[in-house]
């Protein structure tokens, strides 16, 4: 989603913002801008349509220079995509503002605005802070007082960062529901709504909690609650070694993402499995005590996240006898449920910052859970810091919007919660040891698999033409049969659908025709012989088949039916295994077909609004 970089130091911070712009990029956007301020009151602004590199170009050919800058990386929710309504914004021409996320009541405050003589200049909701801002000043109010009294009256999702030409020595910024984060130098400070984009700079932050506003000058930082208290927030030294600009010499982070999975499955394993069963308290301290008496779980997510959790359940009540629901976050935050006894919510998210899982957790507080569990990348983010206990993926930054890296250390983490479960709940002694030698053979498994790339590249070609796909799986490889749907439509703009193959005869099979591919996982399990039905099933009516089987599975390729073999695995390991094929094949039909891979139309990687 949007992007927030600002600055506040003795130097001229414009490259500051411009690098942080950049290392946000991976996001999604559509327009950036920048907003400085100098020595002298003079307030300056660059604003472009399209890549930060546009914005780098304008300010190249017309400099513009400051000691406190702010600097956003738009994606459109608010008006359409051109220059007035890119951020940062200005109210008569002292007030200049970054804002991610909604302001809900926007026509509300901007028809109050209009009335007291404020004209708008864009169609964004984010100009009613400005003029919101502004109004409170005339009031004769400090810039803090007057940035608190505005947030009282904005309802929705918002962090924003404020500055004010007649008090350049401060910039406020305040936090509802997007994240912020404050960068700490020496002599100087930072803020961001990703730590990413400020670690050329420092790597000591401060998180902001939901409701803070943070008055932020060169040498000090203070953090006043939702209430108006001052309040102490905690100094994390960051880990992050990840350099956003390097592709390590791969084409597209994607594919770069794709290759790393073996290592970064690896690095979420170590210190965690041991040679016959988990380490204790690797869901965090004290949660073996929460563990031994869960008897249910409610998974919350969205997007691939959501798909990681539907392979849990899978997991969960076949191996840990565990019973488990798992919900879309923004359907779950809007309908009555039902909590069952000695209940875990887990939630997982990439970003730790999904606005809707964030919101799905912080109701379900409310509704009488046992505990609650993260499955999350990055550290100190908010689904982590609000969560009861936590198990971080290790899979790093992960730039694509695609999600891959992430989406298979999720699974890794879940097949460890079912151990960690199944300890407790009768797992059978053959599944356990199955289990474990499953993950202890996984990363190996893994790089066997990309040796596929050169066939799925070749396989790849047949799809250029194509306008729709059909993804078939059946026990746990169904959720991994929508997200090998879901990967397609994401980078390809193919339409693509998934289904449980058993419900071919209920529909779907009306679609085949020699246009429509069928692609088809099929480990060897005791599945396999339904599956291999309803293979005869689409061959029967015309459609052509590409099934990635195991190589024990026994599939013949012909000329309506292209096999590719994946390596044999242990049954448990097989959802994650077969992700790598269907995440090779979008990639490479993305390629032919010239789309943006790494920044596909329209989504972003880090959804912080409804």
């Amino acid at each position: 989603m949007c992007g927030i970089v600002g600055a506040i130091a003795e130097r001229n911070v414009v490259e500051i913002l411009l690098e942080g712009l950049r290392r946000l990029e991976y996001r999604g956007y559509d327009s950036a801008g920048v907003a400085l301020l100098d020595g002298k009151g003079n307030l300056t602004r660059e604003r472009q349509v399209g890549k930060v590199q546009a914005l780098s170009d304008a300010i190249k050919a017309n400099p513009v220079k400051g000691s406190t800058g702010i600097a956003h990386t738009r994606w459109a929710t608010h008006g359409g995509v051109n220059q007035k309504n890119a951020h940062p914004h200005f109210s008569n021409e002292r007030i200049a503002v970054v804002h991610n996320g909604i302001i809900e009541n926007y026509e509300s405050l901007r028809t109050d605005l209009k009335s007291k003589g404020y004209t708008f200049g864009s169609d964004t909701d984010t100009e009613t802070i400005a003029h919101t801002v502004h109004e409170e000043l005339k009031k004769g109010k400090d810039l803090l007082q007057a940035v608190q009294d505005s947030v009282s009256q904005f309802h929705g999702a918002y962090g924003t960062v404020i500055m004010d030409k007649e008090d350049a020595d401060r910039v406020i910024v305040a936090r509802s529901g997007s994240p912020l984060v404050i960068g700490l130098g020496i002599g100087e400070n930072f803020i961001a709504s990703d730590q990413m984009a400020l670690l050329p700079v420092t790597r000591r932050f401060m998180f902001l909690e939901e409701g803070d506003v943070a008055e932020i000058t060169r040498t000090s930082v203070a953090v006043y609650d939702a209430k108006g208290a001052k309040v102490e927030r905690e100094v994390f030294d960051s880990e992050i070694e990840h350099d956003a600009g390097d592709k390590g010499g791969y084409r597209h982070y994607m594919l770069k993402e794709i290759h790393e999975q073996p290592i970064v499955v690896r690095n979420t394993l170590q210190d965690r499995l041991g040679e016959t069963d988990l380490v204790e308290g690797i869901f965090g301290a004290g949660s073996e005590a929460i563990l031994k008496d869960i008897k249910h779980v409610q998974i919350i997510a969205c997007g691939t996240s959501y798909h990681a959790g539907m392979t849990a359940r899978y997991w969960l009540e076949q191996y840990a006898n565990v019973s488990c629901n798992v919900e879309i976050a923004s359907e779950f935050r809007y309908r009555k449920s039902v909590v069952h006894p000695n209940s875990l919510l887990v939630t997982i998210s990439q970003s730790g910052e999904t606005a809707d899982t964030l919101a799905a957790l912080r109701l379900a507080k409310d509704l009488g859970y046992m505990s609650s569990l993260a499955i999350c990348n990055v550290p100190g983010s908010s689904l982590v810091r609000e969560s009861d206990m936590a198990f971080m993926t290790l899979a790093g930054a992960e730039i694509g919007v695609a999600s891959t890296k992430a989406f298979t250390t999720q699974l890794t983490g879940f097949l460890m919660l079912t151990l960690a479960l199944g300890k407790y709940n009768g797992i059978s002694d053959a599944d356990k040891i199955s289990i474990v030698n499953g993950l202890h053979s996984l990363p190996a498994k893994l790089e066997e698999t990309l040796s596929l790339t050169a066939g799925i590249e070749d396989l790849a070609e047949e799809f250029a033409d194509k306008q729709h796909s059909l993804f078939l799986g059946r026990g746990d490889q169904y959720p991994i049969a929508m997200e090998g749907a879901l990967k397609l439509k994401e980078i390809s703009y193919i339409h693509a659908e998934a289904y449980a193959s058993g419900e071919l005869k209920h529909g779907p099979l009306a679609l085949i025709d020699d246009e429509m591919p069928v692609i088809v996982v099929a480990p060897n399990n005791e599945l396999l012989e339904k599956l291999k039905s309803n293979v005869e099933e689409v061959r029967a009516r015309g459609g052509i088949m590409y099934v990635f089987a195991d190589k024990q599975a026994k599939f013949a390729s012909d000329e309506t039916m292209r096999v590719i073999n994946v390596p044999h695995c242990e049954p448990a390991i097989a959802p994650i295994v077969y992700t790598l094929p269907l995440q090779l094949l979008s990639y490479y039909v993305a390629v032919i077909k010239g789309t943006d891979v790494d920044q596909p139309r329209n989504l972003a990687k880090s959804v912080t609004v409804e």
